[in-house]
C-alpha cells in the first residue's frame, strides 16, 4: 500500500509526488493519458523534423517559482532556452512594442510611442523590485499567506499603501492610461492580461498584466530546451530516483471514502488502489467534487457553490511547421519568442466583448509562439516551429464573422477557424501562409480529450477574475488544498494560486498532507486526554 496516491501526472501532481517522496513517503501517481505531463507535453505530430508543444510553451512562472527551483531539476537534465527578446506587440503601421530582459531596451521601445514612456516603465519596474519578494512569497504559499502576507503588507505600505493597492485592482485599460502617454506600454500590459481571461476593462486586470509583464522583464519567457515535455521528463525521473511510480493509462473514476476519510481510489479498470495516508487530486474542482467524490460525502453548500464555478475562456490552437522565419512587417517581432497580434487596446476590448457575448471573434487576438527562435533545437536550421492560440467562448451563441461558426468544432469549423487565425497572422506578416509546410489544428474538444483538466479548452483551471481567486478559489470560503473529506487534497490549478506552470498547487497540497500527518498524533493524544478529563469529572 503506498502512503499516497496522486491522481493526475500533470506538473502539479508530479511536484506533489516529488515533495511527498522527499519526505520519505511511498507514492503512486495514476494518469489517465498514455503519457505523463498533463498540459506539459510535446510531440512531432506536425512534422517529424519539428518539435511542437501540445499545450503550454513559455514558462515565466516556472522561472520565478521557488517550488520548482528547490527541486533542482537541472540535475535531471532540464535546460532552459530564451529568445533574444521576450515579447513583441506589432501594429500594422510598423511600430512595435518590445519587452526585453534588458530594461533599457524595453524603455527605448516604448519611447518610440511617446517620449517619457520608457521612464514610466522603469518606474513600474522599480515598484516591482520593491514588492517582488513579498508577491512571490504570497503567490507560492497556501492561502491565507500569513507570514508572506505580513511581509507584503509592509512592502506595500512603503510603496504607497492604499494608492498601490488601488493600482493593483485597476482595469488594465485604466492602468495603461494613467501610466503611459503612448500606446506601447499600454499594449504590453493589456496583452499580458489577456494571457488569462481578463478583459481590458475587468477589475484586477491591471495587476495581472503588470505581474506578467514584470515576470517577463525579470525572468523572461523561457522554454524547456527540446520541448515542454522535457520539464515533465525531469519531474518523472526525479520521482523515480526517490522510489515513486507513475502509472499511465489508468483513469481514476472514484475516490474511495470509508469511515469519513479518503482511503484510496478506484480506476476505470476496476482496480482499487489503497492510500495509507492521503489522496491528492490534480484534477479540476468540478471533476473532483462533481464526479470522483460521491455527493453524500460533501457538504450541500459546497455542491451548490460548485454550480457557480466559472471556467475561463475556451482555447483554440494551431501548430505549424514553417519553411522559413515569419516575415513580420515589424522587424523587431522577428527576435521575440512571443508575439501578440491585435490592433491596439481597442482591438483587445472588441475581442473580449465578442467572447463575453458568446460570439466567435472575427479578428481574434492571437498569441503567437516562435519556438525555433527561442530554442534552435526545435526544428532544422532556417525553419520555424510555430504555434498560435486564441480564445473563443465556452458556449458559442453565434459568429462575429461571416462563416456561421456554431461552436460544434467539427472538422469544417476547426479548419475555418484555423484559416481565421492564419488571416490574423497574415495581417502582420504578409507572406506567412506561403511558408506553411504543414499545420495541426487543436480545437477545444481536442484539447479536453488530450487533457481532461482543460474543460472545453480552458487552460487556467477556472477564471482568473477576482471573484474566483484567493479565498474564493475554487469556491467561497476555501482557498486551501484541504477538502471536506479528511485525507483528500486538491492539488490542481483549481486551487490557489491558480493556473500557470509553477507547481504551487501541488506543493501546497503535499505540504498540507505532511502537516496533517505530523499533527494527527498530537490531536489523538489531546483527544485521549480530553476523554480522561471528562471521565475524571464524572
Amino acid at each position: 500500500m503506498p502512503d499516497a496516491v496522486v491522481v493526475g501526472a500533470g506538473p502539479n501532481g508530479l511536484v506533489a509526488a516529488n515533495l511527498l517522496a522527499d519526505a520519505g513517503w511511498s507514492v503512486e501517481v495514476l494518469e489517465a493519458q498514455n503519457e505523463p505531463g498533463g498540459a506539459c507535453r510535446h510531440d512531432r505530430g506536425v512534422d517529424a523534423d519539428f518539435a511542437s508543444d501540445l499545450f503550454s510553451a513559455f514558462y515565466p512562472l516556472a522561472a520565478a517559482s521557488p517550488v520548482l527551483a528547490a527541486l533542482e531539476l537541472e540535475r535531471e537534465g532540464l535546460g532552459w532556452s530564451h529568445a533574444p527578446k521576450v515579447l513583441a506587440h506589432p501594429l500594422r503601421d510598423g511600430r512595435c512594442a518590445v519587452l526585453s530582459r534588458d530594461v533599457e531596451e524595453t524603455a527605448t521601445s516604448l519611447d518610440v510611442f511617446a517620449p517619457g514612456d520608457g521612464a514610466a516603465w522603469k518606474d513600474l519596474r522599480e515598484l516591482w523590485e520593491t514588492l517582488r519578494p513579498g508577491i512571490l512569497d504570497a503567490l507560492f504559499t497556501p492561502f491565507p499567506p500569513v507570514v508572506a502576507g505580513a511581509r507584503l503588507a509592509l512592502r506595500l505600505r512603503a510603496a504607497g499603501g492604499l494608492r498601490m493597492a488601488r493600482t493593483m485592482v485597476l482595469p488594465v485599460r485604466r492602468l495603461g492610461e494613467e501610466e503611459f502617454r503612448g500606446a506601447g506600454g499600454r499594449l504590453l500590459l493589456a496583452g499580458n492580461a489577456l494571457h488569462a481571461d481578463l478583459a481590458p476593462e475587468a477589475a484586477g486586470s491591471g495587476g495581472f498584466g503588470w505581474l506578467m509583464s514584470m515576470l517577463g522583464q525579470t525572468y523572461g519567457f523561457p522554454v524547456p530546451t527540446g520541448g515542454s515535455g522535457e520539464l515533465t521528463g525531469a519531474l518523472v525521473r526525479r520521482l523515480a530516483r526517490r522510489g515513486g511510480a507513475v502509472r499511465c493509462g489508468e483513469r481514476v473514476t472514484e475516490v474511495v471514502v470509508r469511515g469519513g476519510r479518503a482511503v484510496g481510489v478506484r480506476t476505470a479498470g476496476g482496480e482499487t488502489v489503497p492510500a495509507g495516508r492521503a489522496v491528492l487530486a490534480d484534477v479540476s474542482a468540478p471533476a473532483l467534487y462533481g464526479s470522483l467524490v460521491a455527493a453524500e460525502h460533501l457538504p450541500g453548500r459546497l455542491l451548490a457553490d460548485l454550480k457557480r464555478f466559472q471556467w475561463d475562456f475556451a482555447t483554440f490552437k494551431v501548430d505549424w511547421a514553417l519553411d522559413g522565419p515569419v516575415p513580420w512587417s515589424s522587424p523587431e517581432a522577428s527576435q521575440a519568442g512571443t508575439v501578440h497580434l491585435a490592433e491596439g487596446v481597442d482591438g483587445l476590448t472588441r475581442f473580449a466583448a465578442q467572447i463575453a457575448m458568446g460570439r466567435v471573434p472575427d479578428a481574434p487576438f492571437t498569441i503567437f509562439g516562435q519556438m525555433t527562435t527561442t530554442d534552435p533545437s526545435r526544428s532544422p536550421r532556417g525553419t520555424e516551429s510555430a504555434w498560435a492560440y486564441t480564445h473563443v467562448p465556452q458556449h458559442v451563441r453565434g459568429d462575429a464573422g461571416d462563416a456561421g461558426l456554431t461552436g460544434v468544432w467539427d472538422a469544417r469549423e476547426q479548419e475555418v477557424m484555423a484559416d481565421r487565425v492564419e488571416a490574423q497572422v497574415e495581417r502582420y506578416a504578409p507572406g506567412f501562409r506561403a511558408l506553411v509546410r504543414s499545420r495541426r489544428v487543436l480545437g477545444p474538444p481536442t484539447l479536453e480529450r488530450l487533457d481532461a483538466n482543460l474543460h472545453g479548452g480552458a487552460i487556467n483551471g477556472g477564471t482568473t477574475a477576482m471573484h474566483q481567486q484567493l479565498v474564493f478559489r475554487p469556491s467561497p470560503g476555501t482557498g486551501r488544498p484541504e477538502t471536506p473529506v479528511p485525507g483528500l487534497y486538491l492539488a490542481s490549478a483549481s486551487a490557489h494560486p491558480g493556473g500557470g506552470v509553477h507547481g504551487a498547487p501541488g506543493a501546497n497540497a503535499a505540504r498540507a498532507a505532511l502537516r496533517r500527518q505530523r499533527t494527527a498524533p498530537l490531536a489523538r493524544l489531546q483527544s485521549g486526554l480530553t476523554r480522561r478529563d471528562r471521565q475524571g469529572r464524572r
